[in-house]
């Protein structure tokens, strides 16, 4: 009798083996950038394949570098068009998040972007206030608004919509619900710069370490501050230590930080902001409000805003480098 039990166990044995999920590192192109993903799944997935599928329908729904996405199309005003739940969900961080700043944080500035030169077209020759004034008229997000058939009202058609401030660290939380969708429970997902972390890393048994780079830090030879642990959040950030144009002209610098209440395109005393956040499109968002803030007055928002933290450098009024940073992100802070 133990000869005919003798398959059928090793049979069940070899069935019921499970397998360990395997570490898988992914790298390639979006949103103008690039991307490293590093998880954990046993399973037998193109995820690459996936990856892009998901890329491909946030650049046709919120990228106005494609001339034929859905805010291109309402940006040339097409009162047709019906926006997809990637539209909606942009457009309702960035109401919730405008709302928070008071203004601040506003991506109706299209036109004030384009104007200087950090747009899709080209720069106006000349600035002054009455066209800064003109130019004001456009911009404000309580001018805009998703009607109930799913199309755009916008006061004026000259509205600009640009969501760069938010869709990118949006389309990484995408990336995020995919890897979820398929099982997978750990991951990193590092676009640009910015951050989404699930879970632990496995192989060290520990929260993912990311870095914070130096203001100073070169493009192709990138250096870090410090470090900070992270789990189940997003982290983004922000600086003019890189984008920024200097006017030929008049030799006048104007960096891509605007500031939507006045149209000015000067530095606020905050050189870079990165923030924690329990999505990267939160994140993202916060991380460009505090650069047109400043520090005081992002100290005082920060004070009720309990699911963020931030790490802002500034200049003192001796020009040194200086860092605030609340609580909460002092304690991530270290291996």
């Amino acid at each position: 009798m133990r000869k005919l039990f003798l398959i059928p166990v090793l049979l069940l044995f070899v069935f019921c083996e499970k397998k360990e999920p395997r570490p898988i590192f992914l790298q390639g192109d979006a949103f103008g950038t690039t991307y490293n993903i590093q998880f954990y799944s046993e399973k037998d997935i193109d995820f690459k394949k996936g990856l892009d599928s998901v890329i491909a329908a946030v650049n046709h729904s919120v990228s106005t570098y494609i001339p034929d996405s859905d805010i291109s199309k309402v940006n040339k005003g097409d009162s047709t068009v019906v926006v997809d739940s990637i539209f909606r969900e942009v457009f309702e961080i960035s109401d919730e998040v405008n709302k928070k700043t008071n203004g601040y944080f506003d991506p109706t500035i299209g036109v004030l972007r384009n104007a200087y030169g950090f747009g899709d077209v080209k720069p106006l020759k000349q600035i002054d206030s009455t066209t800064l004034d003109s130019l004001m008229e456009y911009v404000g997000f309580q001018k805009v608004k998703i009607k109930s058939d799913g199309t755009i009202s916008k006061e004026y058609p000259q509205i600009y919509f640009d969501f760069n401030a938010v869709a990118k660290g949006f389309g990484i939380d995408c990336l995020g619900r995919y890897l979820e969708s398929k099982g997978v429970t750990d991951y990193l997902i590092e676009l640009g710069g910015e951050i989404l972390t699930k879970g632990e890393n496995i192989e060290k048994n520990q929260e993912w370490v990311v870095g914070i780079e130096a203001v100073d830090s070169a493009l192709e030879d990138r250096t870090f501050e410090a470090t900070v642990r992270l789990k189940n959040v997003g982290m983004a950030s922000s600086g003019n230590y890189r984008k920024f144009r200097i006017d030929s002209l008049s030799g006048k610098k104007f960096v891509h930080t605007l500031n939507p209440l006045t149209g000015s395109a000067e530095m606020s005393d905050v050189t870079s902001a990165t923030v924690i956040a329990p999505t990267c499109g939160v994140a993202d968002a916060y991380a460009t409000s505090f650069m047109a803030l400043g520090l005081e007055k992002s100290k005082e928002l920060l004070k009720n805003l309990p699911n963020v933290e931030a790490y802002l450098t500034f200049n003192d009024s001796l020009n040194n480098h200086q860092v605030f940073m609340t609580d909460g992100f002092k304690n991530r802070l270290g291996n």
